[in-house]
Formats: C-alpha cells, structure tokens, sequence
C-alpha cells in the first residue's frame, strides 16, 4: 500500500486506498468526507496513513 505520485489530491492517502481496495480513489474520497460527520477520529486516522504510508517509488516502498 503506497500513496501514488500521480492522481493525488492532498497526500494521496485515499488514491492509495483505493489503489489497493480496488475502488475509485473518489469514492474513497466521498467516503472520508461523508465519514467526518459523524464523531470519531477520521482525521487522526487520516494523518497517521499519511506518515506510514510510503510515497510511491521511495525506498520504503516495497511491492
């Protein structure tokens, strides 16, 4: 699971997952927005991909 270069829109933490899920990296999208109304800690969560998840085509990056 890496964050892709291309097809990003912020840190490519949804395009990763959807990359990985097999599903639109806009549904992924819509999902975390629609997720963020209801109280927990989407946004922890999203910051904590966002640092583990590694940029594609860097060293960490492992296939």
């Amino acid at each position: 699971m890496v964050r892709p270069a291309r097809g990003k829109v912020l840190a490519g933490v949804c395009a990763g997952l959807g990359r990985r899920f097999g599903v639109s990296a806009n549904l992924v999208r819509l999902l975390f927005v629609l997720s963020c109304v209801l109280p927990g800690t989407q946004v922890v969560a999203y910051l904590v991909l966002w640092v583990l998840m590694p940029k594609e085509g860097s060293a960490r990056a492992v296939r």
